[in-house]
């Protein structure tokens, strides 16, 4: 069981060398407060690629330390392509019954969050 608090509402990427370099990258694609798309309201209880699958692709993309840029972004793209279609279904099922939860509740931040894989 894992227990978390949504904070502040802070956004990240925001410092303005950030949203240049995101601006210059991805153009009119770039989904930011700052950006041509604006973000959609968060909610730390419906981040889709939930904290669970974002910390189990960091730990396998950093397990063998990569040295280089090309060795790093080998790892993403290795990792993320062997991620089993049962985890991918088990983190949207996760994120459905959050979305559930919220609706039920009428937007009251979750005082818990279960993750089951």
């Amino acid at each position: 069981m894992m227990s978390r608090s949504c904070g502040s509402n802070k956004t990240a990427h925001t410092a303005r060398a950030t949203v240049d370099l995101l601006k210059d990258t991805f153009g009119d694609h770039l989904i930011s407060r700052f950006g041509p798309v604006n973000s959609p309201p968060r909610s730390c209880d419906l981040t889709s690629l939930d904290y669970f699958l974002w910390g189990y692709v960091k730990s396998l993309v950093y397990a063998e330390k990569p040295q280089t840029l090309d060795h790093l972004e080998d790892n993403i793209r290795r990792v993320i392509a062997d991620i089993r279609l049962e985890m991918l279904e088990k983190v949207i099922e996760n994120w459905t019954s959050r979305l559930d939860y919220l609706r039920a509740s009428r937007g009251s931040p979750m005082p818990e969050i279960i993750f089951k894989m």
